[in-house]
């Protein structure tokens, strides 16, 4: 039981550090309160791991990966462009940065980026591996979402770290630079299928 835990954290941890999941955290949190931020983080990946775990491989069966990397890749263009034209924008004629619009904007950008994701389709496959018993199965949405939120919390206190170290229109442009550079790759990978 414990080697079921300890195995899909590990595999969740260590595939997702340094990925577009942590960069995008840190990108978030160098916008928005963190704590905002980290609870829309926090609830898509319980909600995509709770699919993963429930409905496996049934789940790609009508949400087709193609689709939905599509929409991701655009999703991510867009934020990234935003961020980086509105980046350096001060006092009245900037948008205000508000607790919902944090939540908001965390949720759909993971969700988004992580639906048919390597983490998702690693939680799955583990689940359908030790699906035995219920406790297994819990076991395995615990780990993985574990691992998620605690890779996700680093890249939110390395942004905070680099925000206090580096002028915020700079890392500003850098975020949008880099959902904008997360986008066009979301987008080749989903052409060339």
């Amino acid at each position: 039981m414990d080697s079921v835990f300890s195995t899909t954290f590990a595999l969740i941890f260590l595939a997702e550090l340094g990925d577009k999941t942590q960069l995008t955290a840190m990108a978030l949190a160098m916008r928005y309160p963190w704590r905002r931020v980290f609870a829309g983080i926090a609830i898509a990946f319980a909600l995509l791991n709770l699919a993963a775990v429930l409905v496996g491989k049934l789940f790609f069966t009508f949400l087709p990966v193609f689709w939905i990397t599509l929409a991701s890749a655009i999703l991510f263009i867009y934020f990234g462009y935003s961020t980086f034209r509105h980046g350096c924008e001060q006092g009245e004629d900037a948008a205000p940065l508000t607790a919902s619009s944090a939540f908001r904007t965390a949720f759909i950008m993971i969700f988004m980026a992580e639906l048919g994701d390597k983490s998702q389709l690693v939680t799955a496959s583990q689940a359908a591996r030790h699906s035995g018993s219920f406790s297994d199965i819990f076991l395995v949405f615990s780990a993985s979402t574990l691992a998620l939120w605690l890779v996700s919390l680093l890249g939110i206190f390395l942004g905070k770290k680099l925000l206090s170290c580096l002028p915020a229109c700079w890392i500003q442009r850098l975020a949008g630079g880099l959902f904008f550079l997360f986008g066009l790759l979301m987008l080749y990978s989903c052409l060339k299928q």
